[in-house]
């Protein structure tokens, strides 16, 4: 589970070959105990839990980087090396 980008106390990862569980482009983020998964397209949350404003953070770091994080997910998926993305300034 590659760390692909961390901001604010967030840790954004992409697992490899993880196109099965949700069956969409998505990403983990964890933030101290607590972990979220959110889809790429559209930076909805999708499973588990975060603080409110930390929420916000990743809906728009997902928003700005939405085509790096494609990218991203097409190299993972396909057990490619992915690359670090910019965290939120």
């Amino acid at each position: 589970m590659p760390v692909i980008s961390m901001f604010y106390g967030l840790i954004v990862s992409l697992y490899y070959l993880d196109n099965k569980q949700h069956h969409l482009p998505h990403i983990h983020v964890r933030y101290g105990e607590m972990e979220a998964v959110f889809t790429i397209e559209s930076g909805e949350l999708l499973e588990g839990k975060l603080p409110k404003g930390k929420i916000k953070l990743v809906e728009a770091w997902i928003e700005i980087h939405r085509e790096n994080l494609m990218a991203d997910w097409q190299l993972a998926i396909n057990g490619q090396r992915v690359f670090p993305i910019d965290p939120l300034k």
